[in-house]
């Protein structure tokens, strides 16, 4: 009990000092290390095992995090790094903003503003697959769909709801959290986004669509917008303009994001003698990129030039995702050594919680976390490290707890004011992210009850 107690002081304060905007990988790395040195002192169980242990205990809390660098960023960060990069270079390239533009194009001839609302939803949660950034799609959508979905007559607030939900799902290949997530449950990330995300996954997509045409329709009737069928633009400031400045590209290049996700389906279908894995899919297709670049410009210079935005993309993800897993991993090591876990296990049994309930808590959790500090990552690689073992505990398969926790984590962001995504959105449309959160809750909230709903019916 000695050990819950302490864990749940940590966690108050990890919490604490990141809602002050404390960067999440220090105050997790911290609470990680004390959590284990009061283990040591207390006496409440080893560190390392003694065929990982460096013979001193107090030097093993050091090891832990040495080894957590050399296992993640030799096998998960890569692969997480390796598709960052891409995604960066696809940016800098002109290819994202190209992809989004050719998809949203047949929406905007269509009249009937809720069904292009709800159409709108739809699209731009397949594309946030392959788009690194949702602050950053939201703002190009804002540019792009919000003046058309008003013209349309929606209100700029429905308008908004549905941009600000654009990646709420957070599913997709390349999210370093649904990397993550395979990991932990012994998978790769292919087979873990066909086998469990993709029917999840549609069918959150379609929920938040349908609740959202409902929703914000009723809520329109009943607080109408005088700039409704009226042309607006949203309000963005030179940095963020220049931000979304991209170069004039050919149509085709909209194709080039999808490429590591095309392969890797194309290969995995058709029986060719060929395993293509998610990063041998990514360098092929930038391999592939570089030639189309140097085939069009006609410039070496240019074409190595653009690669270097790869090179800054792979970086950006070690110093923020890597860095961020293999602090959530000491501070999750820190609770388990504690014993925390073993005792909020046991004490929850018996107060008559099944492993469903577990399940649920653990998701509750997420979804506090994710609100309250406005960062899916942070709650997420934070508590997930976790999930496999109480899954153990409670005789449930892994899935049942890291599948709810990879799709809220991010749900529950596009519900919460302070996230970077919703306050990009608001202010570009002069609204409040509190008032934009109440218009996202309710969509937010029935998508996420059909995600855990389906999860249990399909997998328990």
């Amino acid at each position: 009990m000695l050990g819950l107690l302490i864990a749940l002081i940590a966690v108050v304060w990890v919490t604490r000092l990141v809602l002050k905007k404390y960067p999440a990988q220090p105050v997790l790395f911290t609470a990680g290390v004390i959590m284990m040195m009061m283990t040591l002192v207390l006496g409440l169980g080893e560190i390392l095992p003694d065929k990982k242990s460096t013979g001193s205990a107090w030097l093993d809390i050091i090891q832990s995090i040495s080894l957590a660098f050399s296992s993640r960023a030799a096998a998960l960060g890569m692969i997480i790094m390796l598709i960052g990069g891409f995604s960066m270079y696809m940016d800098k390239i002109g290819a994202s903003t190209a992809l989004v533009r050719l998809a949203i194009k047949p929406l905007q001839k269509l009249g009937h503003p809720y069904l292009v609302l709800a159409l709108t939803s739809i699209l731009t949660n397949v594309l946030a697959m392959f788009i690194s950034s949702a602050s950053g799609f939201g703002l190009l959508l804002m540019v792009t769909m919000y003046p058309v979905l008003v013209r349309l007559g929606v209100s700029r607030i429905a308008a908004c709801a549905v941009i600000a939900t654009a990646s709420a799902p957070g599913w997709g290949p390349a999210g370093a959290d649904s990397i993550y997530a395979a990991e932990l449950i012994g998978m790769e990330i292919v087979p873990y986004f066909m086998q469990y995300q993709v029917p999840i996954g549609i069918a959150t997509v379609l929920s938040l669509a349908a609740a959202h045409y409902f929703v914000q329709k009723h809520l329109d009737r009943k607080h109408p917008d005088e700039m409704a069928g009226k042309d607006v633009s949203a309000s963005i400031t030179k940095e963020q303009a220049e931000a979304q400045k991209s170069p004039e590209v050919p149509a085709f290049y909209a194709l080039l994001p999808t490429l590591p996700l095309f392969l890797v389906l194309f290969f995995g279908l058709v029986d060719m003698g060929v395993k293509m894995d998610i990063s041998l899919a990514t360098l092929l297709s930038l391999a592939i990129t570089m030639v189309i670049e140097f085939i069009r410009h006609r410039d070496g210079l240019i074409a190595c030039q653009g690669v270097k935005a790869y090179w800054d993309g792979m970086g950006l993800q070690m110093a923020t995702v890597v860095t961020l897993v293999v602090a959530a991993e000491t501070f999750s090591k820190g609770l388990i050594s504690l014993g925390a876990i073993n005792t909020l296990i046991t004490g929850a049994q018996d107060a008559g919680f099944s492993g469903i309930g577990m399940m649920f808590v653990f998701v509750g959790i997420i979804i506090a976390a994710t609100l309250v500090t406005g960062s899916g990552n942070a709650a997420f690689f934070a508590f997930v490290p976790l999930a496999p073992k109480v899954a153990a505990l409670s005789g449930l398969a892994p899935v049942l707890f890291v599948l709810p926790m990879n799709f809220v984590s991010n749900l529950a962001r596009s519900m919460s004011p302070i996230a970077a995504v919703m306050i990009v959105v608001a202010g570009a449309a002069h609204l409040s992210p509190m008032d934009l959160a109440k218009r996202t809750f309710l969509p937010v909230a029935i998508a996420t009850v059909v995600n855990i709903g389906l999860t249990l019916l399909m997998f328990f």
